[in-house]
This record gives structure tokens, C-alpha cells and sequence, in this order.
């Protein structure tokens, strides 16, 4: 496959993971669902995902301890619709070219993003490690988010 077709594929495989995230609800605490969407999407694509509760995340493929360490992290759970919501919150829709669903913007495109820049990185070689982790909790702050993940990282020497 050609490199535009590849970067075209890439692109709606982003579009099509962001409805997927949009239609299972992921309120904190309760992203379970999506953790497993997530998890199973980095397994298909030939990469080794690795679990703590609802964080997900996974290393470069040619992970070295002496290169440093770059960390894409971003959150999967979202907030409770308010009442002002006038769309179906987990029915992912696009009009005039914009996809709406909660968590479409805060932060399900980020997380699709971060994880495809890794995918697509991490098939070229890097002076860096890469570390992708999409994580929960983070907006209540809660300590079964990326608090309870960073132990089990290498060390980071700086974050997106």
C-alpha cells in the first residue's frame, strides 16, 4: 500500500474508532467499556497493549531503557450530558462536516489522535521511546487514573 492510501486508511480507521468511542458511554469511574475498545483496537493493530483498571497503554515496539522517553497521554472518560444537550450524546453524527457525540472534543479526538501519531511513529525508527496511554478518572481527578499508572512507567522524560 502506497503512503497516501496508508495515511487515508489511517484517517477514517481515526473517524471510525471516535463514533465507536462516542457510543459507549464512558462517564468517570465507569469506562470500563471503552478501556476495552481501546485496548482491543492497539492489539489489532499489531502492538502490545498493557491494562492497570481502565488506563491503557503501550510502548514503542523497539522500546530501548537508554533512549528517553516521550509520553501522548490523554483521557477517555467523560462527563455527564447536561440538560442543554440537544443531540443524542452517544449517537456519533457528523453535520456540516463535524462529528458530534459527547466526548468527541473533550478529549475522545485527542486520544485518537495521540494513538494514531503513535501507531504511524512507531513504525520508523526514533531517537526517542513513545509511550501512548489513554487513561480514566481524569475528569474527577480520581486516583485509579494516571496517578496509579505512573509507577508502572519507565521514566518519562517529558509528556503531550
Amino acid at each position: 500500500m502506497d503512503s497516501t492510501a496508508y495515511i487515508d486508511d489511517m484517517y477514517y480507521n481515526a473517524i471510525d474508532l471516535l463514533k465507536s468511542m462516542i457510543a459507549i458511554p464512558s462517564l468517570s469511574r465507569e469506562e470500563d467499556k471503552v478501556a476495552d475498545l481501546i485496548e482491543k483496537y492497539i492489539f489489532e493493530n499489531e502492538l502490545k497493549p498493557q491494562r492497570k483498571g481502565n488506563n491503557v497503554w503501550v510502548k514503542s515496539s523497539d522500546f530501548d531503557t537508554t533512549k528517553p522517553t516521550i509520553l501522548l497521554n490523554s483521557h477517555i472518560d467523560t462527563v455527564k450530558p447536561v440538560a442543554s444537550w440537544n443531540k443524542d450524546p452517544f449517537n456519533p453524527i457528523i453535520e456540516d462536516n463535524r462529528l458530534y457525540g459527547l466526548g468527541s472534543n473533550d478529549a475522545g479526538a485527542s486520544v485518537v489522535s495521540l494513538l494514531h501519531s503513535f501507531i504511524l511513529l512507531n513504525k520508523k525508527g526514533q531517537d526517542y521511546n513513545l509511550i501512548f496511554l489513554a487513561s480514566c478518572e481524569e475528569e474527577v481527578s480520581g486516583r485509579n487514573g494516571i496517578e496509579s499508572v505512573l509507577d508502572e512507567l519507565p521514566e518519562i522524560a517529558f509528556a503531550i
